[in-house]
């Protein structure tokens, strides 16, 4: 695709960036196919196609509109059309960028903005969303059912966690929500790559990865975020007590495996970034990989039930990890169901569900009878935001995959 840039982009990184992506693209429609919003709206300007469309005439000049921003607003970021695409166009990239110039040009109203500043200044404190969690679930049998149904139950006890006893030693992500929500992922984590000779560590003030500020627009916010976070875990890194960093939250692991690429221009941070980059492994990639350590134990634990797999898109499109997760389960003895469509996001899409309501609802409502139609006992997936957004009504349990690992462990002992 042909492209003449506007001087105020033109030259900046971010310019040539959009730039070498716009030409990739050869507006073959493939990606459509496989867009959600499209899908459901039916709207070129809400596929992919469209909204690269959109996206090449704001750079070369054009004057954004409120109606250029819904249909940016719209997109999942899912990523799913870089997967289908045959030309290798970095969509997921040239939509940040995309937005971020929208974002300065189009004001939102007094509500959008503050609901966007609530989020951002609510998620990543990890502290401050865990009081205001507390509350809600302290206040929740007077809430009205709607709203009842929105906020989660109290989280189960995560139980033990293993002393960092061994050789190896690998770096976890805290996170941001996910310590308050479902403090039980990462301690189950850390009990399966212990019977695996890794000691998982989490660093102090390791929170949000930036994904939240980021994708609301606040990039400036969002790669603050991502220095502090790279400032907690760099005394560990250059000690060299840890050899890996492991995402038991792929949303979390597609945005750190970005660092790298998101601070090249900082001259601070840039070797520091890439680095972390480097070292960032998804949880079921180091699971796998130690796999043959704990075959033994699996095989002893008794029959297991039926599962339904969720792949999130932050795993199966971002990072392109797919088919790695499943094996584990069926090792483990349980029986995967069918998913049909199992390349469609949930709806979830980090704050997405919150500020696209009616359509993170809607493909929350499909992906649930898709999961749902094998029967299955449980639902599990591998990220968060994921997982508490299809707990909604979910006729089953939704839990993460690790934790039926860690329970499989514990029966065989």
């Amino acid at each position: 695709m042909q492209t003449q840039l506007a001087d105020f982009i033109r030259g900046t990184a971010d310019g040539r960036e959009a730039e070498e992506i716009l030409r990739k693209c050869v507006h073959c429609g493939f990606c459509t196919a496989t867009c959600p919003t499209y899908q459901l709206i039916g709207d070129e300007l809400d596929g992919p196609r469209g909204r690269i469309y959109l996206i090449k005439q704001v750079l070369e000049g054009a004057r954004p509109t409120a109606r250029t921003r819904l249909h940016l607003d719209r997109c999942l970021t899912c990523r799913s059309c870089e997967t289908t695409c045959p030309s290798g166009v970095h969509y997921g990239r040239l939509v940040d960028i995309g937005r971020g110039v929208v974002e300065t040009r189009v004001p939102r109203g007094p509500f959008a903005r503050a609901q966007r500043a609530a989020l951002g200044a609510v998620l990543p404190r990890t502290r401050l969303f865990g009081a205001l969690l507390a509350l809600g679930q302290w206040l929740r049998p007077l809430l009205p059912a709607p709203l009842k149904r929105l906020v989660p139950a109290r989280a189960r006890a995560p139980g033990g966690w293993p002393a960092a006893r061994r050789a190896r030693g690998m770096l976890v992500l805290a996170g941001c929500v996910q310590p308050a929500l479902a403090p039980v992922i990462n301690a189950a984590a850390a009990r399966v790559l212990d019977a695996a000779g890794i000691s998982l560590i989490e660093a102090p003030g390791g929170g949000c990865c930036g994904a939240v500020r980021y994708h609301l627009n606040d990039q400036a916010a969002g790669l603050d975020d991502m220095r502090a976070l790279i400032d907690a875990w760099w005394p560990m890194i250059e000690r060299g007590q840890v050899e890996a960093i492991v995402m038991t939250a792929s949303g979390c692991g597609s945005m750190v495996r970005e660092f790298g690429h998101l601070l090249r221009d900082d001259d601070a941070y840039r070797d520091k970034a890439a680095r972390v980059s480097a070292m960032t492994r998804d949880l079921s990639e180091v699971v796998t990989e130690h796999a043959a350590a704990l075959a033994e134990r699996l095989t002893a634990a008794p029959a297991a039930g039926r599962i339904a797999f969720h792949a999130p898109c932050s795993l199966q499109h971002a990072q392109q990890i797919r088919g790695v997760v499943e094996p584990l389960l069926a090792r483990a003895g349980y029986a995967l169901t069918p998913v049909p469509d199992a390349h469609l996001c949930c709806g979830s899409a980090g704050t997405y569900s919150i500020l696209q309501p009616a359509l993170g609802n809607t493909l929350r409502a499909r992906k649930q009878a898709a999961l749902h139609s094998g029967q299955p006992d449980t639902i599990v997936t591998a990220n968060i935001g994921c997982l508490m957004h299809l707990q909604v009504g979910a006729q089953v349990p939704v839990r993460h995959w690790i934790e039926l690992l860690d329970e499989r462990l514990a029966a065989a002992t």
